[in-house]
């Protein structure tokens, strides 16, 4: 199991409920290091006194707040924990709203939460009301000393805690040229193909059919290097051929295109948007299990590799 990276305690109303809470992710990007090409060696890090240019000890270094130009105020772990020891150890609830009323792009991170020592019967007892309900739990909760929003579910039988954006960490898209008036309006006809276009990529939700391409292409890519050799060899990439700017985009032509790729014909776009067929489904479920078996090929190279050079 993830390690526990904080403790406390859920509180609403006068309910107290111990819990501990774990990362709900994993950091899957690739791990690159910086090495120098002329002799193979690792290029580490080194934090500088900007007025010296020396380096400087990990024991020497300070938080600080710069309240003057030049001039700032030191803190340790304590200043931070002292600022407000009840925010630091607890999750308070703040309200209760209904799920459909936030927008997708205030969440953030996922955590788990998990029932402490004497916190089973509380644990339990909020997480099935708040299924009962249907309903997110909004809290406010201390982590790495950054206050957070944050948003309580039950997942299964796990609660999950999810950190939030504030409303001002939201760029104002008012700024922003968004095409508005009849003459950027789509036709009748375009929103009809689109619709059925549309139709025709519906699918049930499966998160295991996606994956990170570009991370299994780029171990592709390290293994070939292995493989071959090549490993301190670096190579031009071929130029990808630029799209021609200032064409006008033909959008009923690429949504018939579109269709037809996805096995629809005319006849289909023209009658409208239509319901999947059971068929039309299974041809989709067909298509995804053909990929899948490369993906995993290239999921398990990715694993190889990895292991190759955790064991070198």
């Amino acid at each position: 199991m993830a390690r526990v990276i904080w403790k406390g305690a859920i509180t609403f109303g006068l309910v107290h409920v111990p819990i501990v809470l774990h990362p709900a992710t994993r950091v899957t990007r690739l791990d690159f290091d910086w090495i120098d090409k002329r002799d193979n060696s690792p290029v580490g890090y080194q934090r500088i006194n900007k007025r010296t240019g020396k380096p400087i000890e990990a024991e020497n270094i300070v938080k600080g707040y710069e309240y003057e130009k030049g001039d700032y105020v030191f803190l340790n772990d304590d200043d931070f924990k002292r600022a407000n020891t009840a925010a630091t150890q607890s999750i308070d609830v703040l309200s209760f709203v209904q799920a459909s009323e936030v927008p997708l792009y205030y969440f953030d991170t996922p955590y788990y939460l998990a029932p402490d020592k004497r916190g089973d019967k509380g644990y339990v007892l909020f997480r099935e009301v708040l299924r009962k309900s249907g309903l997110l739990a909004l809290a406010s909760v201390v982590l790495h000393s950054k206050q957070y929003l944050a948003a309580m579910l039950p997942l299964d039988d796990v609660l999950m805690l999810v950190t939030m954006r504030y409303a001002d960490e939201i760029r104002d898209a008012g700024e922003l040229d968004i095409p508005q008036g009849k003459d950027s309006a789509p036709s009748a006809r375009e929103m009809q193909m689109a619709s059925r276009l549309l139709e025709d990529m519906t699918q049930p939700w499966d998160p295991e059919q996606y994956r990170d391409e570009y991370r299994d292409d780029l171990m592709a890519t390290i293994e070939e290097k292995i493989a071959s050799g090549r490993t301190h060899s670096l190579e031009e990439a071929e130029e990808a051929p630029r799209r021609k700017s200032g064409k006008v985009i033909d959008l009923m032509s690429m949504l018939q295109r579109s269709i037809e790729e996805r096995g629809g014909g005319s006849d289909k776009a023209a009658s409208g948007p239509a319901k999947k067929t059971p068929s039309a489904r299974k041809t989709s479920k067909t298509a995804a299990k053909k990929r899948a078996p490369a993906k995993k090929a290239a999921a398990k190279k990715s694993t190889s590799a990895g292991t190759r050079r955790k064991t070198a």
